[in-house]
């Protein structure tokens, strides 16, 4: 009896295969790759093999996933979905409240008390619009809260509070945050702060103190602009120090300037009477 191979197992042919056989042969093929030979024991055919094989390399290659510790970041990013509407409820809070520190203070604790953690980006914000609106007192109130919150110490924050000195008249208090600046923050003041002080003395007809504010900017390197040069250069007018102030306009200010002739920017040379 004839027997057919498939994975090294015999099967009887059967009477129709019998005849086709001749010899060692293989009669015919299957089309899976299978064969049906007239002996036991016969290797499969050389296709499997390459299957077998190639699946196996598939295996192999496939990529095994580590195991590892989960990163976690060290910082935490603030989120500033819904900071907008608390700014604006926290403007509407301190607008409807009298003037009295501990009121203020006592409504500003109750606004942050259920927060888990301190709304700066909504403060900042609150900040803005009353700046906006020339609500000064509120400006002064909600930054010192701030402060005294160990929260906002910026040169942004800063710099409205010493405008809102300003236009409050409270000359002594921004002197006072100016030193304070000064000591802490010594090699990280901006020039727009800078400015911003120089800019305060010079509407409140104090040229000493401008004088004094531009010997710490010059000491740290700061490069002042042109509209800060033409206050110092009057503050030292103002002091009869004209040696001084053709100095200090000879160095920082521009020896170019700009005009408009026939709807073009122009820029010319500038003369002396030019920087009075």
């Amino acid at each position: 009896m004839a027997y057919g191979c498939i994975h090294s197992r015999s099967y009887p042919l059967s009477t129709w295969s019998k005849n086709k056989v001749q010899g060692n042969e293989v009669a015919f093929s299957l089309g899976y790759g299978f064969s049906i030979c007239r002996t036991a024991n016969v290797k499969c055919s050389q296709k499997l093999g390459e299957q077998s094989l190639s699946i196996s390399r598939a295996v192999e290659k496939k990529p095994v996933k580590k195991s590892g510790k989960n990163e976690h970041h060290l910082w935490k990013k603030r989120d500033s979905a819904g900071s907008g509407q608390k700014a604006l409820n926290l403007v509407r809070i301190v607008s409807q409240l009298p003037s009295e520190k501990e009121t203020v203070y006592g409504e500003l604790d109750k606004w942050v008390a259920w927060e888990t953690e301190f709304p700066l980006i909504a403060a900042a914000k609150a900040l803005r619009i009353l700046r906006k609106r020339s609500q000064w007192l509120r400006v002064i109130q909600v930054a010192k809260w701030m402060l005294s919150k160990g929260q906002g110490a910026t040169m942004g924050t800063y710099d409205t509070l010493l405008l809102a000195f300003d236009m409050d008249n409270r000359v002594d208090e921004a002197e006072s945050l100016w030193n304070m600046v000064l000591h802490t923050h010594n090699r990280s003041i901006s020039k727009r702060l800078f400015s911003r002080m120089i800019s305060l003395f010079d509407h409140h007809s104090m040229p000493e103190k401008i004088i004094e504010v531009f010997a710490d900017m010059e000491e740290l390197c700061v490069r002042p602009d042109e509209n800060t040069v033409r206050k110092v250069a009057r503050a030292f007018q103002e002091l009869g120090q004209e040696d001084k102030q053709k100095f200090v306009l000879r160095r920082y200010m521009s020896k170019w300037k700009y005009i408009h002739f026939n709807g073009e920017r122009v820029r010319v040379k500038r003369h002396t009477s030019d920087e009075d």
